[in-house]
């Protein structure tokens, strides 16, 4: 990982506002190009965005219609039970 430059510290400090999308979209293409040309700070940010795909992948499990069910109305009582703001 390089932080020689200002704008590899810049860019590796915004990693994962870039992988989330919480960038504007002029700062989000700054960092973009950077990523592109500048390979010592390209290998973090692949890094991060392969282990998020393997996250997003393992983590598609189907939750069972029973335990749903169960936190439906975990939920449903809950609100019943609470006090409206404002009341």
């Amino acid at each position: 990982m390089s932080d020689s430059t200002p704008e590899c510290r810049d860019a590796l400090h915004e990693l994962y506002g870039y992988l989330d999308g919480e960038l504007t979209d002029d700062r989000r293409a700054a960092i973009h190009r950077h990523l592109d040309a500048c390979q010592p700070c390209a290998e973090p940010y692949d890094f991060e965005a392969e282990l998020r795909e393997v996250i997003r992948r393992k983590c598609q499990e189907q939750v069972p219609d029973t335990l749903m069910a169960k936190v439906r109305d975990a939920l449903a009582g809950e609100q019943a039970t609470s006090p409206v703001e404002g009341a």
